[in-house]
């Protein structure tokens, strides 16, 4: 479909869901409201049994380093021809492999690769890659002295706040200044978070950029709570009686654990980055990958933390704004917006203020079903307990959501990137007439049918996941003799309906492609 913009230019628009799709949703979500509101509460759940993976369980990175090393050196060489093709090629996106490879594929594929293989991502990641090899001046292996002033992180920043304040600045390049359009902003993107990261290795204990600022790191570590897969002792027994915690402090030859983890205590994967130095130090060879229940960590594993839900709440307010940016009504606002308070160029202040109304929007409507919750609990517990412990139901909402929109990007936008390979940089190029836009997009990956039922499934098992969330979490803050009034948590489960009903409308409108 083709569309034309207030100043004319034509652009090319994804269709939405149909509407017999949202429909379906709509009673589904219905149904189960009913249920949460009359069914009894239960506080605690053994859910269904972990699995130790076969054959990988404990291979691939975790006893054999060589191949995690083989794996990063790819990633940093795919990295640096995005940097080559952003600083030395064509200023046209869709010819660029700078754009192309990081916004249709990457940026748009990192989100499903979290649901099944958790923080994997961390484990190769080439911002980190590189900062490591500069700093600590060695390929593997632990490197002794580690060439890092080694100093504690202030107290003020041992938290995920910086990482909240880095993403929102990351979804202002990305939306408002349109990076995504100019290969030569992307690499010059791509190069400030290699400094950050140097910057941040060479000064601070282990890896604090890692643990506290990385905005790409953190989105992985939040989503990756839902994964299906987990890095875990096998005999959770060995690791108590354990004195030597290889796997915190490392050994002779293996780093510790870059984000100062100890297995045998660990609960969550949010800050595990799946690097393996836990498995190849563990003398008793007892960590390993595993299977798990989806969703289970968030529903009653991890501890609620002040911090964490305010980046959880963050993601779940700018993944709705991504839906909202793309849409072909967005441009008409931000111009109008713009003609009040006298805006101009990339309109940087208005998008500023639909970021920020994006932001309150969702906090302060989370906010307020929270303090509804507690005021039907009742409880002694304070205000901002209930703001960390169901913040975790803004998680698979926010994820849900994200996979879905970044399917049509993929399915729809990256057919045909093999051209782009052939000429990363984009020499002698032009740019796609419409005539090509409309034999790409007529040329998906799949079949446009299974796109909107994958869709529909996601968002429909978001809701329920979160669903699931608010009743285990609200049980647990529940005095035992209302333990099995579900209706007293009325207020956040319409609030997982209210974003779930919004998102749906997001995806049932027509959406402007990217390149």
């Amino acid at each position: 479909m083709i569309y034309c913009s207030a100043d004319g230019t034509l652009m090319m628009i994804h269709p939405g869901l149909p509407e017999s799709w949202g429909l379906a949703i709509l009673a589904l979500m219905l149904l189960t409201l009913i249920w949460a509101v009359r069914a009894p509460l239960a506080a605690s759940g053994t859910g269904m049994p972990n699995f130790r993976l076969p054959l990988i369980g404990n291979s691939v990175w975790a006893a054999s380093p060589r191949i995690l090393l083989a794996l990063k050196l790819v990633m940093v060489a795919l990295f640096l021809l995005v940097i080559a093709a952003g600083l030395f090629g064509t200023r046209i996106p869709e010819r660029n492999l700078a754009s192309v490879l990081t916004w249709n594929l990457w940026w748009s594929g990192l989100v499903f690769s979290i649901f099944f293989l958790g923080s994997a991502w961390c484990a190769v990641c080439p911002w980190d890659a590189l900062a490591q090899w500069l700093v600590r001046r060695k390929i593997g292996g632990r490197a002794e002295p580690n060439n890092s002033l080694n100093l504690r992180v202030p107290r003020g920043l041992r938290s995920v706040w910086p990482a909240i304040g880095l993403l929102v600045g990351l979804t202002w390049l990305e939306l408002g200044l349109g990076i995504t359009l100019d290969p030569y902003a992307t690499a010059l993107l791509a190069l400030l978070i290699v400094v950050l990261a140097t910057a941040s290795l060479a000064v601070f204990r282990r890896k604090a950029f890692c643990r506290y600022f990385c905005p790409v790191g953190r989105t992985v570590g939040a989503y990756s709570q839902l994964a299906a897969v987990e890095l875990r002792p096998i005999d959770a027994d060995l690791c108590a009686r354990c004195e030597t915690l290889d796997c915190h402090h490392g050994n002779a030859v293996v780093e510790p654990c870059p984000t100062g983890l100890v297995m045998g205590r660990l609960q969550q994967n949010t800050y595990c980055t799946s690097c393996g130095n836990c498995a190849q130090s563990c003398p008793h060879g007892n960590i390993a990958w595993r299977l798990r229940p989806p969703g289970i960590e968030a529903e009653q594993g991890a501890r609620p933390q002040w911090d964490e839900a305010g980046f959880m709440i963050a993601l779940l307010a700018l993944t709705a704004l991504h839906g909202l940016s793309m849409m072909t009504f967005w441009e008409d606002w931000m111009r109008n917006l713009a003609r009040a308070i006298g805006d101009s160029g990339h309109l940087p202040w208005s998008f500023s203020l639909g970021l920020l109304a994006c932001l309150v929007a969702v906090a302060g409507v989370y906010a307020l079903m929270a303090a509804a919750t507690r005021r039907l609990t009742p409880s002694r517990l304070p205000f901002k307990r209930y703001l960390a412990t169901f913040a975790f139901a803004a998680l698979p909402l926010a994820f849900a959501y994200h996979m879905a929109h970044n399917l049509n990007h993929l399915v729809r936008e990256s057919a045909g990137v093999s051209r782009v390979v052939q000429n990363p940089l984009g020499t002698g190029a032009l740019p796609f007439s419409m005539a090509e836009k409309q034999v790409r997009h007529m040329n998906m990956l799949t079949w446009q049918d299974t796109i909107f039922a994958a869709q529909a499934g996601l968002l429909a098992l978001g809701f329920l996941v979160a669903v699931r969330i608010v009743r285990r979490r609200g049980a647990s803050l529940l005095e035992a003799e209302r333990a099995g009034q579900g209706w007293r948590l009325l207020p956040m489960l319409l609030f997982a309906a209210g974003m779930t009903g919004f998102n749906l409308w997001l995806l049932m409108q027509p959406m402007v492609m990217r390149l």
